[in-house]
C-alpha cells in the first residue's frame, strides 16, 4: 500500500503537466473554431447588411443585382420545410417507438437498427438522386415541391428516428412497470410515460434534423429545383426553388454585387433558422418545465 502511494505520489507532477497540456490544447482547438466561425459571420455580415431592404425581401431575382430579391426563394423554404415536419415527424417517431417499445430484440431488429445508423451517415446528394429517381421519374411527380418534401424527408429520417430512439431509451425501466402495476395498457404506458418523459429529446432530434434540411442544397439540386421564378408555389404540385439554391446561384456569378447578394440571402437563412430553433426551443422548454412540475 506504501508504495502504490508513494508511486502515485511521485507520478502526481507528471499527471498535472500532461492534464495542463491536453486543457490548453483543447482549448486552442475550441478558440480555432470560435474564430473561424466569428470570421465567417463578420465577413458574411459586412457584406450582405447592405443589400438587406424591404424590396430585397419581396422582389424576385432579376439580372441586375440592385433590382434582385428572393421572395421565390423564402416562400418555397416555408414550403419545404412544412412538408419535411409533416412527412419526418410522424413517421420518425413512430418507427422509434416501434423499435424501442414493440420491436423484438432479433436478429432482424439489429439489422434494421444497423442500417438506420448507416443512413444517417449516407451523402447528401445520394438521396438527391434516390428522390430524382423515384419521386420525379418513377412516382412521376415531377419536379415539385412534393418531390423536394419527400426527398429532404429521406434525408433527415434517420437523424429523428436515431435522436427519438436515444430519448425513449432513456426513460427509466421502472417508470413503465409502475405504469403497468397500476393497470395500464402498453399504449397507455406509452402514451401517458414514454412520450411526455422523451419529448423533450425528441424535439431536440427534430430540431437537427430541420436545421440540417433547410440548409441543404445538393438534393435539391438534384431534383432540379428552379433558381429564376417569377411566381410564388401555391400548392404541392408547384415548381419552386429555396433559399440554399438562390445563394449557390448568386455566389457562382463573378460579378462581386451577386456575390454581395449571396451573403445577404445568408443572412435571411440564417435568420429563419435560428427564429425556428427558438420557437422549437421555446415549447421544448416550456413542456419540459411543465412535465417537472
Amino acid at each position: 500500500m506504501r508504495r502504490t502511494q508513494s508511486t502515485f505520489s511521485a507520478n502526481l507532477p507528471f499527471r498535472k503537466s500532461v492534464g495542463g497540456i491536453a486543457y490548453v490544447l483543447f482549448l486552442g482547438a475550441v478558440c480555432v473554431g470560435l474564430v473561424g466561425l466569428v470570421t465567417l459571420l463578420a465577413q458574411v455580415l459586412w457584406e450582405g447588411i447592405p443589400w438587406i431592404s424591404w424590396q430585397f425581401l419581396t422582389d424576385y431575382p432579376s439580372r441586375h443585382p440592385e433590382e434582385a430579391g428572393l421572395v421565390q426563394a423564402i416562400v418555397g423554404t416555408i414550403y419545404i420545410m412544412g412538408l419535411v415536419a409533416a412527412f419526418t415527424i410522424p413517421v420518425g417517431v413512430g418507427a422509434a417507438l416501434y423499435l424501442e417499445e414493440y420491436a423484438p430484440k432479433n436478429t432482424l431488429t439489429r439489422i434494421v437498427e444497423l442500417n438506420i445508423s448507416n443512413l444517417a451517415g449516407v451523402p447528401s446528394i445520394v438521396y438527391g438522386l434516390l428522390g430524382l429517381g423515384l419521386f420525379v421519374q418513377i412516382m412521376a411527380m415531377g419536379r415539385t415541391l412534393l418531390a423536394g418534401g419527400l426527398t429532404l424527408s429521406l434525408l433527415v429520417l434517420p437523424i429523428v428516428i436515431l435522436a427519438s430512439r436515444e430519448a425513449i431509451r432513456a426513460v427509466p425501466q421502472s417508470h413503465r412497470d409502475a405504469a403497468y402495476a397500476l393497470g395500464a395498457t402498453q399504449w397507455q404506458m406509452i402514451k401517458g410515460v414514454v412520450i411526455p418523459e422523451s419529448l423533450a429529446g425528441i424535439l431536440t432530434g427534430v430540431i437537427l434534423a430541420m436545421s440540417r434540411a433547410i440548409g441543404e442544397a445538393a438534393p435539391i439540386i438534384a431534383i432540379s429545383a428552379l433558381v429564376f421564378l417569377t411566381f410564388l408555389p401555391t400548392s404541392p404540385l408547384d415548381r419552386f426553388t429555396v433559399l440554399p439554391i438562390q445563394i449557390y446561384s448568386w455566389a457562382a456569378d463573378p460579378r462581386h454585387d451577386f456575390q454581395s447578394l449571396a451573403a445577404a440571402g445568408i443572412i435571411v437563412l440564417l435568420v429563419i433558422l435560428l427564429s425556428m430553433n427558438a420557437v422549437a426551443i421555446y415549447f421544448r422548454n416550456r413542456y419540459q418545465a411543465h412535465s417537472e412540475d
